[in-house]
Parts: structure tokens; sequence; C-alpha cells
């Protein structure tokens, strides 16, 4: 098993296959599927794969695609391919290390177009806004000295009695408001 950092190795192929003008969608997704199927076997130096299932998950659909694209991918150094033809033992796969050093690097904030890569530093004494803008108390003071919600409630009442003058007039024919001789037929 490998000391493998997934990230860094997948970041040192993907530059690598951003160089390499030979490569198609193809290659990069057969490349994946067995990648995500390394991890599957924890990193192991050597693993064995089955056809379908890594067709299956790199979305290629044709076995001729398939075996120019792996063995495209061997003859140029991404792995190695060794063909089993044994349909129960399946095909064995090594996978190279791609951009793992475990080295420290000895400038990490310089590349190649002399831009940092690190975080942006702000300084520590920043301007604190200690004026508040008048514009917003005066408004604030506005509001609390108008007359908003007794405006309010006096136009609810006044509502209330247009839509009352409008309707049929309150008759009491059930005599709830007084009280009730029940000797009164209905």
């Amino acid at each position: 098993m490998q000391d493998i950092n997934y990230i860094k190795h997948l970041n040192g192929v993907f530059e690598q296959f951003s160089k390499d003008t030979r490569l198609n969608p193809t290659h990069i997704s057969l490349y994946v599927a067995l990648f995500q199927i390394w991890n599957h076997n924890f990193f192991k130096s050597e693993f064995y794969i089955n056809r379908e299932e890594v067709m299956d998950f790199s979305k290629i659909g044709s076995k001729s695609t398939y075996h120019r694209c792996i063995k495209e991918l061997s003859h140029w150094n991404y792995l190695l391919y060794t063909p089993s033809h044994n349909p129960f033992k399946g095909s064995r796969i090594k996978m190279f290390n791609f951009g793992t050093s475990t080295e420290q690097v000895l400038y990490p904030s310089r590349t190649d177009i002399e831009t940092s890569s690190g975080q942006a530093l702000v300084p520590i004494n920043k301007h604190i806004q200690t004026i508040e803008n008048s514009k917003n108390v005066n408004k604030r003071e506005n509001f609390k000295n108008s007359n908003f919600e007794k405006e309010e409630n006096d136009n609810k009442q006044k509502n209330a009695c247009a839509e009352r003058s409008r309707s049929v007039p309150y008759r009491d024919n059930l005599k709830t408001s007084s009280d009730k001789n029940y000797d009164d037929p209905l």
C-alpha cells in the first residue's frame, strides 16, 4: 500500500492531462474510473479490474474504445496495464504516483506568473467608522414621533363603520343582547 494524497495526486495528474494534447475526454474518464477503483483498493501498488465495471464507471460503451484507451494510457506512462486474457482473473493495473511529493516546498509563494498563491494579508489597523449617519438617525426619530399607529387604528375604525352602514342593519332577532324570555315562541 502506497502513501497517496488523494488531492495532490489528482491535481498532479490533471496538470499533466492539461499539457498532453494526445488525450481526449474518454482517456480522462477512464483514468478517473481507474483512480476510483485504486482508491477502493486502498492504493495498493497493483490491483485487478473487471472490464465491465470499469466501463460502467467511466461511461464507455464500446469494448474497442475501452481497450484502445487503456492501452494508450499504458503506452503514455499514465499507468501500467497487463491484460490477463482470463475472464475470471481480471487485468492487472499499476498506477503511477503523480505530484505527491512529501518534500517541503522551498518557495510556496512563488508561481510562474509571479503572483502569490497565499492568503492576502489585511492590515490590523482598519479604519473604524464611528460617525453615525445623520440621515438615518433623523429617520428613526421621525418614525418614533409619528402618529403612524394612531392613524392606522383610526383608519380601521372608519372602515368598520363604513362597512356597517352599507350592510343590513343589525337586529337582535335571537335577543342575545338582553335577558331572554323563555315563554315567548321562537
